[in-house]
């Protein structure tokens, strides 16, 4: 088999596995969606990676001496309906890299590859070239794999909308952040941060 180096090598109408994921040496970045390609956003801007620092340099202090462990994209993860149990890469048909995971079972999901299954924390920020796939089409996926806990980051209004899973596994927005908030995880009350600092950033709207 012919090594696949360029996106015009696949067929985007086809439905691929993370097996076949696997062999791509693509020079652009995708996701896979229930098997189907999905180019990802340019590059992330300025103040996308700012305000993505600002979080982690949060994260990685307070899970420092802790069980889970924290990942910001690139960083694959595999989703499937949780539940199904461990599945193998060909059967697997979503692969996605978010940007900023929380996982707190790392020796039942995490392998050379990244994530298997899913991580109990997601934060996507939004961009507008992805805001609509992290508004509808990950928010159902994460809903359907079982990410307890969702933070969609809006940085052209400086907000965050928190979702949780309830009682029959549906996402309800927990709250919404904004200005002089401090937002608390629902996993993790302890790790409290101010609105104001994540969106701390260098660059101008």
């Amino acid at each position: 088999m012919s090594k696949i180096l360029h996106l015009d090598q696949l067929d985007l109408n086809q439905t691929y596995s993370y097996a076949d994921y696997l062999t791509w040496q693509l020079k652009e970045a995708v996701e896979l969606i229930k098997g189907k390609i999905t180019l990802m956003s340019p590059a992330p801007n300025v103040k996308h990676q700012d305000i993505s620092s600002n979080l982690m340099r949060n994260l990685l202090v307070y899970f420092k001496h802790k069980k889970c462990r924290v990942y910001a994209a690139p960083f694959d993860v595999r989703l499937y309906d949780r539940k199904k149990s461990l599945l193998k890469n060909e059967q697997i048909h979503t692969v996605v890299q978010p940007d900023i995971c929380v996982i707190c079972q790392p020796e039942e999901k995490l392998d050379q590859q990244g994530c298997n299954g899913a991580p109990d924390w997601i934060i996507e920020i939004l961009s507008k070239g992805n805001s609509k796939r992290e508004i509808h089409t990950k928010y159902e996926l994460y809903q359907e794999s079982g990410v307890i806990e969702y933070w969609l980051v809006f940085p052209s209004h400086q907000t965050i909308q928190q979702f949780v899973l309830n009682a029959e596994q549906k996402y309800e927005l927990q709250a919404m952040y904004t200005n002089d908030d401090t937002v608390i995880p629902h996993l993790f009350p302890e790790l409290a941060m101010s609105v104001n600092e994540i969106f701390d950033t260098w660059a101008e709207d």
